[in-house]
């Protein structure tokens, strides 16, 4: 007899339909599953039969033929474990066929019939709303970031045994219910503070410009300067999340494993990975492609500590999506797109000992060493980094005053209202940030007088930027400008744009 089941899977974080068809022939008792399963796929046979036993039911002596369609999709994972148990119970005439057919099922199952969560909740929903489809049944920790999704009815199940008399309309299950609004208010905190730094005004303030526009940040400074303290600090001063970029986020981080269970990722991602990365690990990639570092902190802050300590081809390989807020991955079976729109916050050493410039230790790195380690940055990526600043040593004074910062809150008020000036002048853009202009928005939106102009002209002469560093000047002035309020760039912003170029002012 056949049986088919309607279930889902991954490719890359987006979720496609699969029909999942079981036959019981004659032949030799055994399963044997095609349709480009992977190793989790073909071993799901040996939890399968168990979990049917132990859930009560008798398991078929026959040939089982087990095929998810279309034939050319890689499958991958644990999730067809319950379509198939279902399928062989609906085969051997234990599971009403007709009542099946409404539904979407996906669930790992253990040798006792219990369900385990899996990957990708929230993008099968997403899936499933798209298509026009209304009900799916899957394990009870993917229940909430599923049913975020609206318009899709969402039945978790603890155990196969359930799942069987839910179908047979002997055990009710309610459709699982969210209050997103709810999760985004009560998650959107962050256990760290920027009152908690100490000094740091310059760093502090620049931070502020970088957040407000969307530029991306360098940190120069000797070790225990507060460099990973203050990047640390970040998220909690970006615009609260809103449930369209909260999806976003959930999507990805569910894709690759990382929900807590609470449904909705409610904060900024904060990723710091280390130096020793590789190229797909960063940036996303592998044999089935899956999201890197980069797609991770979509929405949220990377942070790279240590720079210069970051393999060459890794750091090049962030050029693209750092212009894109894309990443690519083209693979023999097709190409794959992640979101990476993230705000890169590295932070490095002066020189290889740290300690260049610093009054209290001497530096003992030659000029040669110290061109060499800071030549590991190309040009190139050096120009997609908006602001450079430096990050000094703290006196012992200010080091044992008890007095605090400003806090976090009070710094993304501001942040808030500098995004609401550019929200409201990119409307009809595209884009919703002065990091994000192109040629003709700077035009456009960052007109000089003749005053600053002149200014900005003998600065570059002196500085030697580059095109794309000239750019970047302009746009951070127009941050500054539009923390102020200012319709207008000024003389004054355009310097204080200048001084977050220290890598610039070095090399002049």
């Amino acid at each position: 007899m056949l049986a088919r089941v309607n279930s889902l899977t991954i490719w890359g974080i987006d979720a496609h339909r699969v029909d999942v068809e079981i036959d019981l022939g004659r032949g030799l008792p055994g399963i044997a599953i095609v349709g480009l399963p992977d190793q989790a796929v073909k071993e799901s046979k040996d939890r399968i039969k168990p979990a049917i036993r132990n859930s009560g039911f008798e398991f078929p002596h026959n040939k089982i033929t087990v095929n998810l369609a279309p034939a050319d999709l890689k499958k991958e994972g644990s999730c067809f474990d319950l379509p198939i148990a279902l399928g062989i119970l609906a085969a051997s005439q234990i599971v009403p066929l007709d009542v099946l057919k409404k539904y979407y099922f996906v669930g790992e199952l253990a040798l006792d019939g219990a369900m385990r969560p899996i990957k990708g909740g929230l993008a099968m929903a997403l899936c499933l709303r798209e298509a026009g489809s209304r009900k799916l049944v899957l394990p009870p920790e993917n229940a909430a970031e599923a049913a975020v999704v609206g318009g899709v009815e969402v039945f978790p199940v603890s155990n196969l045994r359930e799942c069987v008399e839910f179908l047979a309309g002997r055990h009710p299950v309610e459709p699982y219910c969210v209050d997103w609004k709810a999760i985004l208010e009560a998650q959107n905190q962050y256990s760290v503070d920027f009152r908690e730094v100490k000094g740091q005004y310059l760093a502090k303030r620049a931070i502020e410009v970088a957040v407000s526009g969307g530029h991306n940040i360098l940190m120069i400074g000797p070790p225990g300067s507060g460099k990973s303290m203050l990047a640390q600090r970040i998220p909690s001063i970006l615009p609260s999340l809103t449930l369209e970029e909260a999806v976003e986020i959930t999507r990805i981080h569910s894709v690759v494993g990382l929900l807590d269970g609470n449904g909705l990722v409610a904060t900024r991602p904060f990723r710091q990975p280390h130096h020793t990365i590789s190229e797909i690990a960063l940036i996303g990639g592998g044999t089935i492609p899956k999201p890197g570092e980069i797609s991770i902190a979509h929405n949220g802050v990377l942070f790279l500590d240590e720079l210069p300590e970051f393999h060459r081809d890794a750091l090049e390989a962030l050029r693209q999506p750092l212009e894109s807020g894309r990443v690519s991955v083209s693979r023999a079976r097709g190409k794959l797109d992640f979101p990476s729109r993230f705000l890169l916050a590295g932070a490095m050493n002066p020189c290889p000992c740290g300690y260049y410039g610093d009054r209290s230790h001497p530096c003992r790195c030659t000029v040669a060493q110290i061109l060499k380690y800071r030549r590991k940055i190309s040009g190139p990526l050096l120009d997609r980094i908006d602001i450079h600043i430096e990050v000094g040593a703290l006196g012992s004074r200010l080091l044992v005053t008890e007095s605090e910062g400003e806090s976090s809150a009070k710094i993304r008020m501001r942040v808030e209202s500098a995004r609401r000036i550019q929200t409201k002048r990119f409307r009809d853009e595209g884009i919703f940030c002065n990091a994000h202009m192109n040629a003709a928005q700077i035009k456009k939106y960052c007109v000089l007088d003749a005053e600053s102009r002149d200014f900005l002209e003998n600065a570059l002469e002196k500085m030697q930027l580059s095109a794309r560093g000239f750019d970047k000047v302009r746009k951070v002035a127009r941050t500054i400008a539009d923390l102020e309020g200012s319709e207008n760039i000024s003389i004054t912003h355009i310097s204080e744009a200048l001084q977050y170029r220290s890598f610039d002012r070095e090399m002049a």
